[in-house]
């Protein structure tokens, strides 16, 4: 097998060989080398001590206390921008889950990959010996051979039988630093064969106490962790509890961006972890639905995120459409067919804003996640919503978050079992949106400002300012003819011989206005089921 190196990585390792020292491509650049993937990331392994990697770099920094001096480079690629060069080293008890008690500087490569995670990402290659071995085949790539590959622990057999193995000890890996729980499992997913892909399938078992539990999926050609591994997160998996949340949400995240991220889901939920990251997911396992779903409440959502995965959506539409229903349980009215889940989706909102923030997601990320989840449910016939309606719908969505909602409203048809995922209906209603995308939809739109309020009132800022502002655009929003500067200033000057409460009233009853698709969705569900 022949690959490249980055000119910048060969330059590094050439600095250090020349300067009597050793280098090594290690981790996971040379597992994803192996596979035949391009590597995200370039690590070299070096017997040379941080200040002496300092003295062959001046343009390095080092600011940490594992070995690790980041060199500078002047590639244009951002990956390639630094490339962390760290000493062989053995590491001491960890003490928090995290953070190794001591460092001690190895003397050989076995000794540093002994310190590793799994197999398969304790492989290191001589890069001194490839280039030898490159340059007497007069060839300008690196050949890898067996003879090259330092593999102490058997991870290329690992990497062959796609198998995700503890070095050494299964249980003394994952109390070292109880994030590899979940790492484990991320590496079952993401090193998946996309093209291998098979249909999401798993069945269901009752379990101990009032949950239902998810039982073995079928088998599949895909990656699987080894038996010991498996059983040793299964034992440990309360102690990723222990972990920053910021670190648990970097290694989920890195999960929804699989090709495999429902099955991600399921896996996590096999080993107990999914407790430990998103228990509001879990209270819809085994919570039936409805005559309109053919899925449990759990299975649904995870074929929404599924069905997004596929569509090559954005993490904000994936982690919306995973969490879009998980407030159904807490609403949920009946059982049966007729089972009702009215106003799940606020629920679901309030509980996604809980979640996201708990795993330190950022806010603008965590508000427009929310923001989806909370108008996901509307409701749209061809004939029954006017022109108006779809204004107060833009008003209330926003023009900008249009498309992300579709997409998660696709999810959500998917995940419910019915074959097509964009209907007329829907289709209608983006006709329907282009018709009035250019009709006055928020205050910033009207022909008149805060400033003309004031100044046609003689007043100074303060509450009828917007008390005012909303009532002109609840006007607008009726009839766009309506936002003229003439008529605007005559309904102001109007308006301000109201008293303030009255003022204020018309303000509220403005804002408060249903927003006729949610109108005609209540409408139609209590004739469905007989109340008034």
């Amino acid at each position: 097998m022949k690959f490249a190196v980055p000119e910048e990585v060969k330059d590094i390792a050439g600095a250090l060989v020349r300067a009597g020292f050793e280098a090594y491509l290690v981790g996971g650049c040379v597992r994803d080398l192996l596979l035949e993937r391009e590597p995200n990331d370039w690590d070299i392994a070096t017997n040379a001590k941080p200040e002496e990697v300092q003295k062959l770099f001046a343009d390095s920094v080092y600011e940490n206390q594992f070995g690790t001096v980041g060199v500078k480079t002047q590639s244009a690629e951002r990956k390639l921008q630094i490339v962390e060069v760290t000493t062989f080293r053995l590491e001491g008890k960890y003490t928090d889950k995290r953070h190794p008690d001591e460092i001690k500087f190895a003397k050989t490569i076995e000794e540093d990959l002994s310190r590793r995670d799994f197999t398969i990402n304790a492989l290191a290659l001589d890069l001194q010996s490839a280039k030898r071995k490159a340059q007497s085949d007069d060839d300008s790539r690196f050949a890898i051979s067996e003879s090259l590959i330092v593999d102490p622990f058997g991870g290329q057999d690992d990497l062959k039988n796609k198998i995700v193995r503890t070095v050494g000890n299964p249980e003394e890996r994952f109390r070292e630093d109880a994030l590899r729980l979940m790492r484990a499992v991320r590496l079952a997913v993401e090193l998946d064969d996309f093209s291998a892909r098979g249909p999401l399938r798993h069945s269901f078992s009752e379990a101990s106490g009032p949950a239902v539990r998810l039982s073995s999926p079928s088998k599949s050609s895909g990656w699987e962790i080894e038996l010991n591994t498996r059983r040793a997160i299964e034992k440990l998996s309360g102690e990723l509890e222990m972990i920053a949340k910021e670190r648990v949400r970097d290694e989920f995240v890195k999960i929804l961006q699989t090709p495999n991220a429902a099955k991600g889901i399921i896996l996590l939920e096999e080993l107990n972890l999914l407790r430990s990251v998103l228990p509001e997911l879990r209270e819809g396992l085994g919570v039936g639905q409805n005559k309109h779903h053919i899925y449990t409440v759990f299975e649904h959502n995870v074929r929404a995120l599924d069905y997004t995965v596929k569509q090559n959506y954005s993490l904000l539409v994936r982690l919306a459409s995973l969490l879009h229903d998980i407030g159904k349980p807490k609403t949920k009215q009946g059982d049966g067919p007729d089972s009702t889940f009215y106003s799940h989706e606020y629920v679901s909102a309030k509980m996604a804003a809980r979640a996201l923030d708990r795993l330190r997601f950022s806010k603008d990320f965590a508000e427009k996640v929310v923001h989806l989840v909370r108008c996901h449910l509307f409701y749209y016939n061809v004939g029954e919503v006017t022109e108006a309606g779809v204004r107060r719908f833009l008003a209330r969505v926003g023009p900008e978050n249009v498309d992300d909602l579709l997409k998660v409203r696709e999810a959500d048809r998917i995940g419910s079992g019915v074959p097509k995922a964009f209907p007329y209906k829907l289709r209608h209603l983006l006709f329907m949106i282009e018709k009035v995308k250019h009709d006055p939809i928020s205050p910033k739109m009207l022909k008149a400002n805060g400033e003309d309020v004031m100044k046609i009132l003689e007043i100074e800022p303060g509450p009828r300012v917007g008390f005012v502002l909303s009532i002109l655009l609840e006007d607008v929003l009726d009839d766009p003819a309506k936002n003229k500067e003439d008529d605007l200033r005559s309904r102001i000057y109007d308006l301000g011989k109201m008293e303030d409460e009255e003022l204020k009233k018309l303000s509220e009853k403005a804002r408060e206005k249903k927003d006729e698709f949610e109108t005609e969705v209540e409408e139609e569900i209590k004739k469905k089921y007989y109340v008034k």
